[in-house]
């Protein structure tokens, strides 16, 4: 693969060290203080919203993904399922981390697993997933592998260093139950409560996002996600341009990644309700491709929960919009908040954003992320002495 002269940076830091340094000591402990703050959820600074995701009947089949979670859990041994089972309260929900580290990692590594477990752990995410949001994050995980193949670091970075837990017991009859898939540029939690289904948050990213060579070559991923936004930004026009716009410089990060699960952030920008019928169909469209990660039913029923919402969802974009030019945008609403970002090189050595890597997020505000209001809610039926829940959302599912 073609790296347009660029250098790699030193050894990729994704096994635990020998000796463990100050430096890295409050790394860990910052992700810590923060995940074990009580969780609220990413909100405006109004506050959270409430009264936004009612328990209900969505009429969505999930007997398939709740076999897939069984027939997975069946075919661990005891003590893969005491390490990969954790009860639904579990603050390991929140530990979840985009980076190549094994800080807070939890559950079973795909790569540690026998052939069959682990088939059976990627058909518990196939059968939550859409076609096309499977394929996604399988190649990501591919990518994964490509980079250490370039970096001659396969060890380090392969397709199977990811981890995966099941949360609650999928066996418990309508009782809420979840998965996790966790590890370099793929992070995925899912949420059933009843038949409605939560897929947030998911943060997906790449560097490299296009494989020339090695094992997966051809891979090319967020082809589409890049294309729709610069569609639609390109569309506008210069008084929707001088609104949309917040921004020159890409911010260092997303606004809302990795342990930043209470983070407050106001809406900006360009109100989709202010789009022409053109401009309207480009930005569903790009919702679509987010959304559309998960399977048929559940999109509907999301497409469904965010059309609600078009009046008040926002669009926003950072970077001077130029034909091969990095940039960032924002999709949000009450009920959910996308991010695409470019991002400087942390496996290249570049310190400048490029395609080269890219960054991605979904979160369901106003306190949804994980199901949190949900299983709140579910808790609040049905277990009404429960206690609160360890992760602080006072959903303990027993």
């Amino acid at each position: 693969m073609s790296t347009d002269g660029l250098r790699y940076r030193p050894k990729a830091p994704t096994r635990e060290p020998e000796v463990w340094t100050p430096d890295l000591l409050e790394r860990v402990e910052w992700r810590r203080r923060a995940a074990d703050e009580p969780f609220r959820g990413v909100a405006a600074p109004a506050g959270i919203r409430p009264g936004l995701f009612p328990l209900r009947s969505t009429g969505v089949d999930v007997s398939g993904v709740r076999r897939a979670g069984e027939d997975y859990l069946a075919a661990l041994t005891p003590g893969q399922l005491a390490g990969g089972r954790l009860p639904m309260d579990d603050v390991s929900w929140r530990h979840w981390a985009n980076g190549a580290r094994y800080f807070l990692r939890h559950g079973l590594c795909l790569e540690e697993l026998g052939e069959e477990p682990r088939r059976l752990a990627l058909e518990v995410v196939r059968a939550a997933l859409s076609d096309a949001g499977f394929a996604q994050v399988l190649d990501l995980m591919h990518l994964n592998l490509t980079i250490g193949e370039l970096r001659g670091e396969e060890d380090l970075l392969n397709e199977w260093l990811y981890w995966f837990t099941v949360y609650g017991e999928p066996d418990r009859g309508g009782q809420p139950w979840g998965w996790q898939l966790d590890g370099h540029h793929v992070n995925v939690n899912c949420a059933f409560v009843g038949d409605q289904m939560v897929l947030t948050p998911t943060f997906l990213g790449a560097e490299p996002v296009h494989a020339t060579s090695g094992k997966y070559a051809g891979t090319h991923v967020f082809r589409h996600e890049e294309a729709l936004g610069q569609r639609l930004f390109d569309s506008l026009t210069g008084q929707q341009r001088a609104r949309a716009v917040i921004g020159e410089v890409l911010p260092p990060d997303l606004f809302v990644g990795a342990f930043r699960d209470n983070h407050e952030l106001d809406y900006q920008g360009l109100l989709l309700s202010d789009l022409d019928a053109r401009q309207a169909e480009a930005a569903a469209e790009l919702v679509g491709l987010y959304v559309g990660r998960a399977g048929d039913g559940h999109a509907r029923v999301r497409t469904e929960e965010v059309l609600a919402h078009r009046e008040e969802t926002w669009f926003s974009w950072i970077g001077d919009g130029g034909p091969d030019s990095a940039f960032y945008y924002r999709v949000h609403s009450p009920v959910i908040l996308i991010e695409f970002e470019h991002q400087a090189g942390v496996m290249f050595d570049n310190d400048v954003p490029t395609r080269r890597h890219i960054h991605t997020v979904v979160r369901t505000p106003n306190g949804n992320d994980y199901g949190a209001d949900l299983l709140r809610l579910h808790h609040e039926r049905h277990h009404r002495r429960g206690r609160e829940g360890r992760n602080g959302t006072g959903a303990d599912q027993t």
